[in-house]
């Protein structure tokens, strides 16, 4: 039962809904297995015992178009709790927090309907995408005390007499969180006093008129006399002495003034006017003591009664349009970076706030959009594509030197082709692979590395071939063995290629040539001797000797006796061996060299042998044999030579007889095909010209018929056009503005070839834009002004009693929108088309009776000229305002107005640097959309620099450049110096050959005339001397000279009487100095040229035997040394011709040895091999593929150099490679793309603006071509236009109008200013504000005005507001796990009388986020010791002091480290500590 319950079973997840169609009637399957307990899979029948899993179940299946139905709602994530148990620990926390606590935090998620947000089935949402998490692990970190700055140093004592009071103030830098401790007191006050006592009878207190805060601007009512109250002073001790002077009014106004507005808003949206009103605002004024108690008013006012109401302007909230829709998602396609896309919204404004209303909300809304993006399509990719490679260029390697040298029509060898590289974008659908895409913008494929525009190429060169010699001329032979006929025959001789080169243009010369011959024959007998005359009778006297008979090919092959068609010679030869008393003769010697090569008719060749004899017959004998020297003729054909002669191939044409091996298309058009090369053979006789065929062999004639590959037909491909370039987005302004146009191209891919499709002719196709809408004109249209309005009687008699109605008071005037003809318009279009929008309201004054009465202002004078002033005036008026003296004061009234002069003179000079000097444009609209054809750019002549210009008015402002200049630069002629080319010398003459005898090398030179200068094209790699070399392997013939000896005389021997001529004689012989020519024709030269030390001799001594003397033969060759060793011996043998009559007469030596010797009996060989030539191109080559070249030459062991075939007798392999490929690179000039476009501006105002373009590297330099310039980025400056700005000032001080304290506003101005650009560093200058555009727009957009508070005397009060403390994050361990942190500001608590202090408000503090936090860390610091005493105090990590109050339970903590634990900054202030 146990080893049962072992196994278990087990399933995976339920697969995906199936089923024909959506709905209910789906299937989901899953996998049923059986496992054992510990984890492996077994058969399914060791869980038999168990109740088997379902593995099916119905489901729903969704289709693609249902995820548009449902989508995943989250809430926010709630808030990080923390959690009983550490993770994987089942132990409670630890009571004390050290960094962190481990935390949970928890949100909601639901499957919802789009369409209207109720909750479905979590099942259906996961059809189409994972939950989100739920929950998720959190950091709640320790509690963070709050902490406060250093105290400021003491204020001054309040009073400067008697007892007063003197604060100082600490700021907060972080607030408290996480249950932190508190803020501690921000401020501490203490008692001062002063050393003066006050004076005797002052009054204690000091009074001061103190105002609250405007009330609300509201409309008179006709009931305002009634309901209005009375000004009243309470007394009471509930008011806390607080005397106010108060208007009592019915709150029915306000409820009136809402109620407008909230119809207003809702029915009239898009107003055809704006009309304002005029109302009145009152405010509360009360005479405060410096104790803060209250007294009368007339304490403070004197005479004069306080400004208690004032016209006003009744508010009006900005009011906006709806919503527009929402924009399209700028994320369409699915990304690689996951970032969402946004979309926006707008809405315009229809009313502008006025009169301190409400402003206008945000006017623009962006929100996030396709955040994960699964349902989007890829986004395109866009990549590189290439055209073909144009043809192969020579021309762009060649120097300029080169190019006035060179014939450009022979020019081959190496190359540079170009192609055109463009941007397509690449198709997402599969079956559109193959497509041709069209070309886009080259900035989309930035991210890539583009292909390679410039690469190698060669154009074939005539065909160079390396031969051997000629062989000797063979045997005169049938045309075919094979199939013999015929009396005639040829002679030939071969020779061999060494070497050839690669090129297709022609072919090797002649490698055979023949002479015509009589009774050829291929097969002959031949005979050699096999063994010594065998005498018939007795051991002397005529006998035969057995040769070898055998049957030979041309070739000296052996081959069946039956090939030889005549009999074969004798087996036997008739001999005679020598009797004592014979003659003997010596063997003939070898047939002297031919003298002729061949027979003309003046001259044949003939040839020699010689025989000696060696002994003189006995009495009786004949004497001596009639031949001692034979001639026979030789080299006897003719002087005639002919050989097959190859024209070079014709071109491949079609040859429907072959079969195809290309393609065909449906319709059986030949596309590739096999056809034919045919060239011309004839036989030509040397020398001579063309003969009949007859003459030359014609089994060796070449082929005249050879297949080759026809060349496809091509059609010319293009891409489709581009895109149409947008129009603009925006109205042309005015009528007569200029159409603008767009334009669209293609690129060409693939040039047609072969009879091909040719290319069309319209690649740049350019077209008007759709007619874009002229900008609407719309005009502001004013109202008149309405009459001064001024507070009601009513409500002026009310706070004041009865009194003048005159005074400050407002104009107002309504503005409506009018179009171009005069017609209403709605008022949103002339916000958005009519520019500024006028002033409505204006500041008017009802003269009183004492008012100051003044005439009108007078004309203003003439101006003088630029940069005068021009005057107007005006002069008091009535007998009293001559007599007051307030009317006197010319700085409230003043009498004379000055002004400036307009000025239509600007003055124009130059600003900044030139720029480059900017080299005209070469390319010509359209033509970079064409076939790419890449040239070597111009870097030199005549172009234009530009310099800026400032235009500046007489007050020294800059204005628009268009005032002083058409284009807003100064232009100039300039020049760039052409680059001027490395050159060199001609070629020098070749030196004499390195080697006088054998193989060396010949060279030739070219030295340095001019180096580059300006980027011209640099010199070759030269030598120590300005030297660059060409070596080419050279032969100096070694035996060239040689002496020639003839055959030796006959012995001559001194005889006495009759005494036989024999025995020991001399003999002699010519010897001759000649030159040897190789074809056997030598001729006799000087001694003197011959080396002396190896002329043979001239005499020597000979042995003529006699009669019954035994007779030798000559001795035969020596031997080969095995080694040369002194040990080792070589041998030389001779035999016996004629035995001695007697034995008393014995033979001499038969074998003759002797010590071999190195470089005298006995010497070595080998292979010795020249140097490289350099790398040799063909004639018209100026790089690329090449071949080089070395000799052979066999080396004796004493350092003479023999012929080749010597070292090939001694079985010497030769292993060297005498000939191989080289390249020789190309000079590459530096190869770049053309000009970008010239860049907007960088800034569109302002000095520091400037235009950009630039060009890439499309193919480095290499070897000598011309280097890349270094300016691949131009820039020149924008046109200096001046920079508007809207600057606003610093807050004013706070004012309380017409009181010395209460509630009051602190203002701040809007002004327009111009700057170059760089306004923190260059002067700001004010301006009209019409140059910055509409003033009222821009200042309903800012706070203008901020209600302040200024103290009386006595009030406890709050400070201002601290600056904003730096940023700081919440860290643990040195490390933040947020990015955004918190910065803080606070208000202390001022105290100026001790017995004020129960009505002071609280300190006060806020928190803002923030970018760019840092963590902190405190530590403690101390100064140090005196008396035993030393102050502690704690600074944070970035050097600012902080302060607490419970700062002696942490001096506790103080150790070695000076650290201080989280959490505990509060309590953190400077102490004086003492060592007792």
């Amino acid at each position: 039962m146990l080893l049962l319950l072992k196994e278990r079973l087990c399933c995976n997840e339920w697969g995906q809904c199936t089923g024909e169609e959506c709905g209910s009637g789906g299937v989901q399957t899953r996998t049923i297995w059986c496992i054992h307990m510990e984890g492996w899979t077994t058969h399914h029948s060791h869980c038999q015992h168990m109740e088997k899993p379902e593995s099916q179940r119905q489901c729903f299946k969704v289709c693609d178009w249902h995820q548009d139905l449902f989508e995943w709602e989250v809430s926010e994530w709630e808030s990080c709790v923390l959690v009983p148990f550490f993770s994987n620990e089942l132990k409670l926390r630890a009571t004390e927090c050290i960094t962190a606590q481990h935390g949970i935090q928890r949100r909601k998620v639901y499957c919802v309907r789009t369409s209207n947000r109720t909750t479905v089935s979590s099942r259906i949402c996961e059809f189409f995408s994972q939950k989100p998490p739920v929950e998720q692990a959190c950091l709640v970190p320790c509690p963070q005390d709050c902490v406060v700055s250093d105290f400021t140093s003491w204020s001054g004592c309040s009073k400067t007499c008697g007892a007063g009071l003197q604060h100082r103030t600490r700021h907060v830098l972080a607030t408290p969180m996480y249950g932190g401790a508190i803020c501690p007191n921000l401020t501490e006050t203490r008692t001062c006093s002063s050393h003066v006592d006050c004076p005797a009878g002052e009054d204690e207190y000091q009074y001061s008129l103190k105002v609250g805060a405007w009330s609300e601007c509201r409309m008179p009512h006709h009931k305002d006399a009634l309901l209005s109250g009375r000004t009243t002073v309470d007394f009471s001790t509930m008011s806390n002495e607080n005397n106010t002077a108060m208007l009592h009014t019915l709150a029915s106004h306000q409820h009136f003034h809402h109620n407008h507005h909230h119809l207003a808003h809702a029915h009239i949206k898009y107003p055809a006017s704006w009309e304002l009103e005029v109302g009145y605002q009152t405010r509360h004024v009360r005479c405060t003591r410096s104790d803060g108690k209250n007294a009368m008013l007339s304490l403070c006012t004197k005479d004069k009664s306080p400004l208690t109401f004032q016209t006003c302007v009744i508010p009006k909230d900005c009011q906006t349009s709806d919503w527009s829709s929402w924009s399209p998602c700028s994320k369409t396609c699915r990304s690689t970076d996951l970032s969402p896309g946004y979309r926006l919204r707008s809405r315009i404004m229809t009313q502008i706030p006025v009169g301190g209303g409400k402003r206008c909300p945000a006017l623009e809304e962006k929100e996030a959009c396709n955040i994960i993006g699964d349902l989007l399509p890829n986004c395109p990719r866009y990549v590189w594509r290439t055209t073909d490679w144009g043809e192969c260029r020579i021309l762009p390697l060649l120097s300029q030197q080169n190019r006035r040298l060179a014939n450009i029509s022979l020019l081959c060898g190496g190359g540079i082709q170009t192609r055109k590289t463009y941007c397509v974008q690449v198709p997402d659908v599969s079956d559109q692979k193959d497509k041709l895409s069209r070309p886009v913008n080259a900035g989309l494929c930035d991210g890539e590395e583009p292909p390679l525009a410039v690469q190698h190429c060669s154009i074939p060169c005539q065909h160079y071939c390396l031969l051997t010699e000629w062989s000797p001329w063979g045997a005169c032979l049938y045309d075919s063995c094979e199939e013999p006929h015929g009396k005639k025959g040829f002679r030939q001789r071969r020779r061999e290629v060494l070497w050839e080169s690669s090129g297709t243009l022609g072919t090797c010369p002649h490698l055979t040539e023949f002479i015509p011959c009589d009774d050829p024959a291929c097969y002959l007998w031949q005979v050699q001797q096999g063994g010594r005359c065998i005498p018939t009778k007795n051991s002397c006297g005529p006998g035969t000797a057995i040769q070898n008979v055998t049957c030979v090919n041309a070739k000296g092959e052996d081959v069946p006796d039956a090939y030889c068609v005549e009999g074969p010679p004798l087996a036997e030869e008739a001999c005679e061996v020598p009797c004592s008393a014979d003659c003997v003769v010596g063997p003939w010697s070898s047939w002297s060299t031919c003298s002729h090569s061949c027979a003309s008719k003046t001259a044949e060749g003939r040839q020699s042998r010689t025989r000696t004899v060696l002994a003189i017959p006995g009495k009786g004998n004949p004497k001596f044999p009639l031949i001692s020297l034979q001639w026979r003729v030789c080299n006897d054909h003719p002087c005639v030579v002919f050989h097959w002669e190859a024209s070079a191939w014709g071109p491949c044409i079609e040859d429907t007889s072959m079969a195809l091996n290309g393609t065909s298309l449906q319709n059986g058009t030949v596309t590739c095909a096999v056809g034919v090369q045919i060239r011309k053979v004839i036989c030509v006789k040397m020398n001579a010209g063309p003969v009949v065929n007859k003459r030359c062999s014609d089994s060796s004639r070449p082929e005249t018929v050879r297949p080759c590959l026809l060349p496809c037909k091509r059609d010319c491909i293009v891409t489709p056009f581009s895109e149409w370039t947008s129009c603009p987005s925006t109205c042309l302004p005015g009528k007569n503005a200029t159409a603008a146009t767009q334009s669209r191209y293609r690129t060409i891919i693939q040039r047609a070839a072969n009879g091909g499709q040719e290319c069309p002719d319209t690649l740049y196709e350019e077209r008007e834009c759709e007619s874009l809408r002229v900008c609407p004109v719309y005009r502001w249209r004013t109202h008149k002004w309405s009459s001064c309005s001024l507070v009601p009687e009513s409500v002026r008699r009310g706070l004041s009693g009865p009194g003048e109605t005159c005074g400050k008071g407002l104009e107002t005037r309504g503005v409506s929108c009018v179009g171009q003809s005069g017609e209403s318009a709605n008022m949103t279009e002339c916000l958005q088309w009519a520019g500024p929008l006028p002033p409505q309201i204006r500041e008017c004054r009802v003269a009183c009776k004492d008012d100051c009465t003044l005439t009108a202002w007078s004309k203003f004078s003439e101006c003088a000229g630029c940069g005068s002033s021009r005057i107007r005036k005006r002069s008091l008026a009535g007998k009293n305002s001559k007599k007051k003296e307030t009317c006197l004061n010319k700085e409230l009234y003043p009498l004379e107005e000055t002004e400036t002069c307009p000025c239509d003179e600007f003055l124009s000079q130059p600003y900044g640097n030139w720029s480059a000097c900017i080299l005209p444009d070469p390319s010509v609209l359209g033509s970079s959309q064409g076939w790419m054809s890449h040239r070597e750019v111009k870097e030199c002549g005549q172009g234009l620099r530009y310099r800026a210009v400032a235009c500046i008015n007489q007050q020294e402002n800059l204005v628009s450049p268009a005032l002083c200049t058409e284009s807003g630069y100064i232009v100039e002629v300039c020049h760039i110096p052409c680059p001027i080319d490395c050159k060199l010398s001609d070629w020098s003459a070749w030196s004499p050959c390195s080697a006088s005898c054998g193989s060396g090398l010949k060279i030739r030179s070219k030295w340095l005339r001019e180096k580059a200068f300006n980027g011209g094209r640099p010199c070759p790699k030269l030598d120590l001397k300005n030297q660059v070399y060409e070596a080419l392997p050279c032969y100096s013939e070694c035996s060239q000279y040689e002496w020639r000896a003839e055959p030796w005389s006959i012995c001559t021997i001194n005889t006495v009487d009759d005494l036989p001529a024999c025995g020991e004689g001399v003999q002699s012989r010519k010897i001759r100095s000649v030159r040897t020519t190789g074809n056997g024709e030598d001729s006799t030269v000087e001694d003197s040229l011959c080396d002396q030390e190896e002329m043979p001799p001239r005499a020597q001594v000979c042995y003529l035997a006699c009669p019954n003397d035994c007779v030798m033969a000559p001795w035969g060759p020596w031997s080969n040394c095995p080694q040369c060793d002194q040990d080792t011996s070589r041998n030389r043998s001779r035999h016996i011709l004629r035995p001695a009559a007697s034995d008393n007469s014995p033979c001499p030596e038969m074998v003759q040895s002797e010590s071999c010797v190195l470089n005298s009996t006995c010497f070595t060989y080998q292979y010795r091999v020249s140097d490289w030539s350099t790398c040799q191109l063909s004639e018209n080559a100026i790089c690329g593929q090449g071949s080089r070249f070395r000799l052979l030459d066999c080396i004796r062991s004493d350092g003479k150099v023999m012929e080749v075939q010597k070292c090939e007798q001694f079985g010497l392999i030769n292993k060297w490679i005498l000939s191989e490929s080289c390249v020789v690179n190309c000079p590459v000039s530096c190869v770049l793309s053309e000009w970008s476009p010239w860049a907007e501006c960088t800034h569109s105002c302002g000095s520091r603006g400037q235009s950009v373009r630039s060009r890439r590297i499309l193919q480095d330099a290499q070897e000598e071509g011309r280097p890349c310039p270094n300016q691949l980025i131009q820039t020149k400056p924008c046109p200096l236009r001046p920079c508007y700005l809207w600057v606003l000032s610093d807050w004013s001080p706070c004012t309380v109008a017409g009181a010395a304290c209460g509630e009051g506003l602190r203002r701040r101005n809007l002004s327009c200013v111009v700057h170059w650009g760089n306004w923190h560093e260059s002067p700001r200058q004010p301006v009209k504000e019409e140059l910055c555009g509409d003033v009222l727009r821009q200042r309903i957009q800012q706070e203008m005005e901020q209600p302040c508070f200024v103290p009386c005397p006595g009030d406890c009060h709050l400070t201002e507001w601290s600056s904003w403390s730096s940023c700081q994050l919440t860290c643990l361990e040195g490390r933040s796990f947020e990015t955004t942190g918190r910065q803080a500001r606070s208000r202390a608590v001022i105290i100026q009388d001790m017995e004020n202090q129960d009505s002071c408000p609280h300190q006060v503090f806020e928190t803002q986020p923030c970018k760019g936090g840092k963590c902190h860390s405190y530590q403690w610091r101390t100064g140090g010791w005196s008396n035993n005493e030393r102050t502690v105090w704690c600074q944070r990590s970035d050097g600012v002091n902080v302060t607490g109050e419970q700062s002696l339970r942490l001096l506790a903590t103080l150790d070695g480290s000076n650290r201080i634990a989280p959490g505990k900054i509060a309590d953190i202030f400077l102490y004086k500590y003492k060592s007792y």
